[in-house]
């Protein structure tokens, strides 16, 4: 069982194995949170992604945290370039991530909202299918994910799920 909370926080600066990134199938890190993590990491977050991309969608790879305190990030692609996002994609980023963080022997994963900002997507639904996702995952090193959120609206919706 994964101990899950959450926390209004910079995911760029969370002292975890890894933070995960709601990225679009090219890895191109231009906006939001990606773009917060391309500038915290450096350059070579951006080089080793331009190296792994394209992925697809609902797909996780790992690059290097560079400057973050973290270890590694995981992109997982929740759209393509510019594109909406939907549950069944959320649902898989979610659930890569979280395979991807056990193949690196992560025992503590920070989570963004996926999908809730270029992705449109309701926050409400997303807490809801990323904490399913995470109740479900059996974990192999995984023992504690934190959901790195922005905002009031953010840390409700998650928490409201959490304690239901």
């Amino acid at each position: 069982m994964v101990e899950m909370e959450v926390l209004q926080a910079d995911v760029t600066k969370l002292d975890v194995d890894a933070i995960a990134n709601a990225a679009n199938t090219r890895l191109r890190h231009g906006g939001g949170v990606a773009a917060a993590i391309a500038r915290a990491g450096g350059p070579e977050v951006q080089r080793e992604s331009d190296e792994k991309a394209p992925i697809g969608l609902g797909e996780a790879v790992e690059t290097t945290a560079g400057n973050m305190p973290a270890r590694y990030v995981i992109h997982a692609a929740t759209m393509e370039l510019g594109g909406p996002t939907s549950a069944e994609i959320i649902t898989r980023a979610t659930e890569s991530t979280l395979r991807k963080a056990d193949e690196l022997g992560c025992r503590s994963l920070a989570l963004v909202a996926f999908g809730t900002g270029v992705g449109g997507f309701p926050l409400d639904a997303a807490a809801r299918l990323m904490i399913d996702a995470v109740r479900q995952h059996q974990p192999a090193s995984l023992q504690r994910v934190v959901f790195a959120v922005h905002g009031d609206a953010a840390e409700q919706a998650f928490r409201s799920v959490l304690q239901a």
